[in-house]
């Protein structure tokens, strides 16, 4: 790829992950508050187009890692960053003529099936109570997200299929299990829905080299976990991610 790769957020956990594993193989940039050492950055808020539109001269793919993550924030921030801020990483990528966004999504698109058997009995531990074997919710299944920030992310997916739809822009949505800086489980419901940090920088590297023809898809991304209930097939199958680590293995 001799295009820059733009990542939004990258001092965060993620990103910083990312651009460890990207740095020998691809020129990097990054959209940042904050300066990002070592990195061409453009400092600005994602809810200034104008602002932000200068990260995207040149640019390939759009790693989009930024957002207010959690129902911590007010709607306010939620709404300047999660909402008005994907759109304009969508429109400045469109302008800007990139291949690709890769947008980080969440698994609390989907996190409110939790709520119902037999995933309530997996995420608490109950597991004499699960059946052997259960249905994984699918990219295909409706969207079930708990609070206004899983909200925001089906808002960031439905538009990245609107603008793969209307637009030459492909993008690939990632709905990201628990990634904790830690890298281990630390709570029942992590046994369920945790990421390493090795498997989702894999996902995300792969993603970004997904063969040009996809258009528009939406991946889970979590680790290889016996208690696990989100389907990591297409992931499999689009991006070929195999997962190297499980939840379990913390036990």
């Amino acid at each position: 790829m001799d295009k820059p790769v733009l990542i939004t957020g990258m001092s965060g956990l993620i990103g910083s992950a990312v651009r460890e594993v990207m740095t020998s193989d691809h020129a990097l940039r990054a959209l940042n508050r904050s300066n990002v050492e070592g990195v061409p950055t453009t400092q600005a808020e994602l809810a200034d187009l104008d602002a932000i539109r200068p990260a995207f001269e040149d640019v390939d793919t759009v790693i989009h890692l930024a957002a207010k993550a959690g129902e911590q924030f007010t709607w306010e921030e939620l709404l300047d960053t999660n909402v008005t801020g994907t759109r304009n990483v969508y429109q400045a990528a469109v302008d800007a003529g990139c291949r690709r966004v890769v947008f980080a999504s969440s698994g609390a698109t989907v996190s409110g099936y939790e709520q119902i058997e037999p995933y309530k009995s997996l995420v608490e531990a109950r597991y004499e109570d699960a059946p052997t074997t259960w249905p994984l919710v699918t990219a295909n299944m409706p969207t079930r997200p708990t609070g206004v920030y899983g909200s925001t992310k089906v808002w960031g997916e439905a538009l990245g299929r609107h603008y793969a739809d209307s637009t030459s822009l492909s993008v690939i949505c990632l709905r990201i299990g628990f990634v904790n800086r830690q890298d281990r489980p630390s709570r029942p419901r992590d046994y369920s829905i945790w990421c390493s940090q090795r498997d989702i920088v894999d996902l995300i590297v792969k993603s970004v080299n997904i063969d040009d023809s996809v258009k528009f898809e939406v991946l889970f991304g979590t680790s290889l976990n016996r208690y696990g209930y989100r389907d990591l097939s297409r992931a499999r199958e689009i991006a070929g991610y195999t997962p190297q680590d499980s939840a379990d293995d913390f036990r």
